[in-house]
């Protein structure tokens, strides 16, 4: 079995990799019959020279190896027919963009797994970057509030080597008294939690955070059951109640914006569950939450003053609540939004790192384990110019139907 770690050629130019030189070298340790070929690239955060110091062969051409795996989606013209490919193919949602990538790896009889679609089997991700997410996403959303005050000038997280230099930074700061509001109990709220308590700042429980005051800045992590309530009044500690019927609930969200100077929103969201607040909501004279760090990122949905995605380049932006439209994040008026929807880039290294860790662990060995936890059965898209079963509803979208 030949594996290619494969340059990535979207645009703008991601630097991530699944694959670092020194994690590529623990995979061929562990599976000394599998044979790792590295296309060369001068965009990723490793150098080729990295890859060859550890026994790679670095090649311009890949075309000889089996299973190619990458980061971001792939060109069409750059789609090598009958290979497994590995990549975020943003197409599971039926994404309107992605409609042609998908049709011409069913004509090239590519076998496709997403990244998103490696899962166990009670349907949990496996692999992915969420974690560097909330650590990037932290530390902009800090960024965005001395920007915003003019309280602090950190530099962009793209420009510091790593989450251990983040954290250098964000402990330089003099934090006020402000209540930080965290919603999520996945990988990047934890991701969030690890850069707010590596700051020294402490976490209150609800009632707390709700009723108390502080002399020293605050935060509260809360989930679904905190900030959702049914309808009916019945209290069911159960969060698969909520799961299962979130037409039965309403947002709870506001007793939490009265208090909140600023928020962080990790969670995901469910389709069909309340969102978490309007753009009614904002308009209320009881709404407090003055910055938003939104890694959630869902454009014009439960998180109402996300009116766009920002880029890396210019992440922040003004929510105006009244007029409900973008103005300067510097206005009085505003509420100070970051929204940036490929967070972990700014962090590549890292990144690069975790993610490695959990492909080596989950899916590698299903290549020589004859999938004995059925991992790559899964994930897997397209199998001989067809949909799979699992994902038989994308075909439609292929048609162009939807």
């Amino acid at each position: 079995m030949k594996f290619a770690i494969i340059k990535e050629r979207k645009s703008p130019p991601d630097r991530r990799v699944v694959f670092s030189p020194s994690k590529l070298a623990e995979a061929k340790k562990q599976f000394p019959e599998a044979i790792f070929k590295v296309e060369s690239s001068d965009i990723r955060v490793f150098s080729d020279e990295q890859y060859k110091a550890e026994g790679f062969e670095v090649v311009e051409n890949v075309s000889d190896c089996d299973v190619m795996i990458g980061v971001k989606e792939v060109p069409i013209d750059a789609l090598i027919p009958n290979k497994k490919y590995f990549f975020f193919s943003h197409t599971i949602k039926k994404q309107p963009y992605n409609r042609k990538l998908l049709k011409a790896v069913l004509e090239k009889n590519i076998e496709l797994y997403d990244h998103e679609t490696i899962v166990n089997e009670k349907g949990f991700r496996l692999i992915g970057f969420g974690r560097y997410a909330g650590i990037v996403g932290a530390y902009n959303g800090f960024r965005a509030w001395g920007l915003k005050y003019d309280t602090w000038n950190l530099p962009k997280a793209g420009s510091l080597l790593n989450q251990e230099a983040l954290i250098n930074e964000l402990n330089t700061l003099e934090i006020p008294n402000i209540k930080i509001l965290l919603t999520g109990s996945g990988k990047v709220s934890n991701g969030v939690q690890e850069m707010l308590d590596a700051m020294g700042i402490k976490s209150v429980s609800v009632n707390d955070y709700l009723n108390a005051r502080f002399n020293e800045p605050v935060y509260c992590k809360i989930d679904v059951l905190d900030y959702n309530k049914r309808k009916d009044g019945k209290v069911i500690d159960d969060v698969f109640d909520f799961f299962n019927n979130p037409q039965d609930y309403e947002s709870n969200f506001m007793r939490f914006a009265k208090v909140t100077d600023y928020y962080i929103a990790g969670h995901f969201y469910g389709d069909g569950a309340p969102y978490l607040y309007t753009r009614d909501d904002v308009k209320s004279p009881d709404f407090n939450i003055k910055v938003v760090a939104d890694i959630s990122c869902d454009v014009d949905g439960p998180v109402a003053t996300t009116l766009r995605a920002s880029t890396i380049a210019d992440p922040v932006y003004g929510y105006n609540p009244q007029a409900e439209t973008e103005i300067d994040y510097k206005d009085d008026k505003a509420i100070t939004i970051m929204a940036v929807d490929n967070l972990p880039c700014e962090l590549p290294q890292d990144a690069s790192e975790g993610f490695g860790e959990q492909f080596l662990k989950h899916v590698i060995p299903a290549f020589f384990n004859n999938d004995a936890d059925g991992v790559l059965l899964r994930a897997k898209i397209t199998e001989n110019g067809k949909l799979t079963d699992r994902f038989s509803y994308l075909q439609e979208y292929v048609d162009g139907i939807e």
